[in-house]
Order: structure tokens, then C-alpha cells, then sequence
């Protein structure tokens, strides 16, 4: 039998990290106005793109978008989420780093905030990534 909500949509592979500091905080950023989905809050990361592996699309992405820099050893893969939106599929590994150089900016005009597990609860989270806030506190 097939299900009559199928409708077939493009696959996104995305990754995000949770940068955990020495308080056990986790770093967040709110999405700038000028994205799609301005507002909710994310964990940072972006697109894999063609040709790189989701670690080497990670280390970009928090070089580009935190400046900062992390060695590909410092990753350790936790989750994932897999997330229908509207017009595509989001598939997005989820990795923890606590050990980087240098100290998170918001180089793309976004806000980030170091947030106590306990109080990730009350940020208004990108659909696909809040169901990783559950998991997120109890790896903690």
C-alpha cells in the first residue's frame, strides 16, 4: 500500500555542531533576518557541499560562520535528525566538539548564546533541530 502523503521531495544534507563549553553550555545562534526562517534559534553547521564529507563541511561552516577553527579529531558524532519540511528532506548529523580555537563571532550578522542544557527548552528551535535538544540533555 502507498502512502497517499507521499510526495517525493530533493534530500538536503546538512550538518550542525554543539559546541559544549567547560560549564557544559551548548552555543546556539539565532538565524539573522535576512535568512530564511529569521528568528528561531539553530545549532550552528550548514550544507555538505558536493564533493565534501559532513566533518570537512563542519569545519567550514564554523570557520566561516563563528571564526573558529576545529580539528576534524575534536568531532564526535552524536545524532541526527531527519526533518520533512515543505519543498525538501533534511538529513542532519549532529556532532559534539569541546575542545576548538579561537572564540565563537557571529561573523554572519546572527546572534549566538551560550545556553545551560536545562534552559535549551525555551528557545524557539528550528523544527529539525529541536527534537536534538531531548537528546543533547541526556548525553549530558
Amino acid at each position: 500500500m502507498q502512502d497517499t502523503d507521499h510526495k517525493i521531495v530533493p534530500l538536503k544534507l546538512v550538518v550542525a555542531i554543539a559546541l559544549i563549553d567547560l560549564d557544559n553550555r551548548v552555543l546556539i545562534s539565532k538565524r539573522p533576518i535576512h535568512k530564511h526562517m529569521a528568528g528561531y534559534w539553530e545549532f550552528p553547521g550548514g550544507k555538505v557541499e558536493k564533493g565534501e564529507t559532513p566533518e570537512g563541511a563542519l569545519i567550514r561552516e564554523v570557520e566561516e560562520e563563528l571564526a573558529i577553527r576545529i580539528d576534524k579529531s575534536c568531532l564526535s558524532p552524536l545524532t541526527f535528525a531527519s526533518h520533512k519540511y515543505e519543498s525538501f528532506h533534511l538529513l542532519m548529523p549532529l556532532f559534539v566538539c569541546r575542545v576548538w580555537n579561537g572564540s565563537p563571532k557571529p561573523v554572519e550578522g546572527q546572534v549566538l548564546k551560550w545556553v545551560n542544557i536545562r534552559e535549551l527548552r525555551n528557545f524557539d528551535m528550528l523544527p529539525a533541530d529541536s527534537p536534538l535538544k531531548a537528546f543533547l540533555r541526556d548525553f549530558l
